[in-house]
C-alpha cells in the first residue's frame, strides 16, 4: 500500500507518495501565481490552486507508477492556514479570491473590534490581528457585498484551503475542515471544540456556511475518479500545515518542539490533552485530533517572513537567481559586518503582533555588499525564531533541550548552524525535511490501516544535529533594537 500526500502551500502545492515504511517514493510540485493587487494585499486564485493539486499529484503518481510502487490507499491533505476561499456550492468555481494569510487589508476592522480581544482571546486562545481567517471574512462582508450577498444567501460557502480542495476533490459531496483548521479562524471555541455562536455573530459570519468539523484522522469521504484524475480512494488526513508537521516529527509527547522554515516559519510545541496559555505572545492553538480520541492541543509561535524573504532577494531584488544561491552567497562572508535585516514585509507576529511593522534594513555602510544582505537575511530568520523560543521558554514555562526543524529553508546548512548558535541548543534536522507532507500522510496512514501511532515513531528516527558554537548577544540585542525602531516607523 502507498498513500497519496497532498501538501497545498502558499506558494506552491508538493505531492509525496509514501510507502508503508515511510520512504517517499515519488514526489511532484507545482508552483502556482502570487497576485498583490496593492501594497499589503496578498491574493490567490483557487482555480489556480486546483490546477497545481492536479499537476503535482499527476507527476508524482506517474513517477510511483513507473517505478512500480503499490496502488494507493488513502490520501492525506494540509494546506496553508488562515486563508479564506469562497466559492460557488453549486459550480465549486471561486467566488473571489482568495485572501490570504499574509493579507493585512483587515486591520481596521481589528481595531474596530479591539474591545473585544480579550473575550476572543480567551475563546480561541489567538491575539485579533489580521492574520486569522474571521477578520478577513469581516472585511468581505463591509466590503464586497455581491459575494457576501451569496454567503448570507447560501449559495456560496466559506472555508479555508482544506475545505476548498475536500470539495473540489469530492465534487462538492463534501464541506469540511478539521479541528487545527478551524482553530486558526478566530470563530472556534477551544474548550468545545466547536464553532462558537458567540464569535460568529462577532464577525457577522452565518454558521451555515461554514464547513463541518471532522477529525484530522479519520475517514471523511472518497476522491471522485472523474473530478481527480481517476482515483477512488478514502480521504483520511486533515491537517493545517504546521500541525501535519508536528504530527510528521512524531510529537506525541507533550513537550516536543518543532519549526518548520517555508514561507513563514511557525514554531510550536506539544501540550497533549490540555490547552496551554502563552500569554500575550504565543498561540493556543489545536494540534490534531485522530479518530475517537481527544482534541490535542499545542503552542505556536508565528514568523510571517522568513522563506519569502529569500524569495524577494530573488524576485524582488534580483540578488540571487535561485533560492538555494542564498547559502553560497551568505557564506562567502564572515558575518552581515552589521547589517540588520528585520523582514517584517507583510507585518510582524510573535512575540510582538503588529501588523502594521515594515521591512528594515539597518547599518548599510559603502562596504556593504551582496554577500551582507544576503547573510542579513538569514540571521533575521534565525533573530526571529529566537524571539519565539525566549517566549516558549519564558512565557509558558516551557524547557527546550532542542529544535526540531524541517521545511525547504531547513536544507540550508549555514542558516541551520546560525539557528543553533543564536539558539545556544542543538537543531536536529531530519533525514526527510518534507516534515508536513509526511504529516498528512501519516495521519491518512493512520485511519487507513497503515501504520500505528507507534510505527509512525519508529519510522521518523533521528537525522543530523547541528550543535550550537559560542557567539555573544551583540547581535540580537542589535536585532532588539532594529525591531524596535521599524514598529515606531510604522505606528
Amino acid at each position: 500500500m502507498t498513500v497519496l500526500a497532498i501538501d497545498a502551500g502558499t506558494t506552491g502545492v508538493t505531492s509525496l507518495v509514501v510507502a508503508e515504511d515511510g520512504r517517499v517514493l515519488a514526489r511532484g510540485h507545482r508552483e502556482f501565481p502570487q497576485h498583490f493587487p496593492s501594497p499589503g494585499l496578498v491574493e490567490h486564485d483557487p482555480d489556480e490552486i486546483w490546477t497545481a493539486v492536479l499537476g503535482a499529484c499527476a507527476a508524482a503518481l506517474a513517477a510511483a507508477a513507473e517505478d512500480g510502487a503499490a496502488p494507493v490507499s488513502c490520501v492525506g491533505l494540509t494546506n496553508q492556514r488562515e486563508t479564506v476561499v469562497l466559492w460557488d456550492r453549486a459550480t465549486l468555481r471561486p467566488a473571489t479570491r482568495a485572501i490570504v494569510w499574509q493579507d493585512r487589508r483587515s486591520a481596521g476592522e481589528c481595531d474596530r473590534l479591539r474591545e473585544h480581544e480579550p473575550r476572543i482571546r480567551e475563546l480561541t486562545g489567538l491575539p485579533l490581528d489580521p492574520y486569522f481567517s474571521a477578520t478577513k471574512l469581516s472585511w468581505l462582508r463591509a466590503n464586497d457585498p455581491g459575494t457576501w450577498e451569496g454567503v448570507r444567501a447560501g449559495r456560496v460557502a466559506v472555508g479555508t484551503v482544506d475545505s476548498y480542495l475536500l470539495a473540489r476533490l469530492t465534487d462538492g459531496r463534501l464541506h469540511a475542515t478539521d479541528p487545527s483548521n478551524a482553530s486558526r479562524t478566530l470563530l472556534f471555541d477551544l474548550a468545545s471544540a466547536g464553532w462558537s455562536a458567540e464569535l460568529t455573530e462577532l464577525f457577522g459570519v452565518p454558521e451555515r456556511a461554514l464547513p463541518e468539523i471532522v477529525p484530522s484522522s479519520a475517514v471523511v469521504g472518497r476522491t471522485v475518479p472523474e473530478r481527480f484524475l481517476g482515483l477512488d480512494v478514502p480521504i483520511c488526513g486533515i491537517a493545517g500545515d504546521q500541525q501535519a508537521a508536528l504530527f510528521g516529527h512524531a510529537a506525541f509527547t507533550p513537550g516536543t518542539m518543532k519549526c518548520t522554515y517555508g514561507t513563514g516559519s511557525f514554531l510550536l510545541v506539544s501540550t497533549g490533552d490540555r490547552i496551554a496559555r502563552g500569554g500575550t505572545a504565543l498561540l493556543s492553538t489545536v494540534a490534531w485530533q485522530l479518530d475517537g480520541a481527544p482534541v490535542q492541543y499545542a503552542l505556536e509561535g508565528s514568523v510571517f517572513v522568513t522563506g519569502a524573504a529569500v524569495q524577494w532577494l530573488r524576485d524582488g531584488l534580483g540578488v540571487i537567481g535561485d533560492s538555494a544561491d542564498s547559502e553560497r552567497l551568505a557564506a562567502s562572508v564572515t558575518g552581515s559586518e552589521g547589517l540588520v535585516f528585520v523582514p517584517a514585509l507583510t507585518g510582524i507576529g510573535t512575540p510582538h503582533w503588529d501588523p502594521r511593522a515594515r521591512g528594515a534594513l539597518l547599518g548599510i555602510t559603502r562596504g556593504t555588499t551582496a554577500a551582507h544582505l544576503a547573510r542579513a537575511v538569514l540571521d533575521g530568520i534565525a533573530y526571529q525564531i529566537r524571539d519565539v523560543v525566549e517566549a516558549v521558554a519564558g512565557a509558558a514555562g516551557i524547557p527546550v533541550s532542542h529544535l526540531a526543524v524541517d521545511g525547504g529553508a531547513a536544507g540550508n546548512d549555514l542558516l541551520c548552524q546560525i539557528q543553533a548558535d543564536l539558539l545556544g541548543r542543538p537543531v536536529v534536522r531530519p533525514e526527510t525535511t518534507e516534515t508536513t507532507g509526511l504529516g498528512a500522510a501519516f495521519l491518512a496512514g493512520l485511519a487507513g490501516g497503515v501504520w500505528s501511532l507507534a510505527d509512525i515513531s519508529e519510522i521518523h528516527g533521528d537525522g543530523r544535529v547541528f550543535s550550537p558554537r559560542e557567539v555573544g548577544d551583540d547581535g540580537y540585542r542589535r536585532w532588539l533594537d532594529a525591531v524596535d525602531a521599524v514598529r515606531r516607523f510604522g505606528s
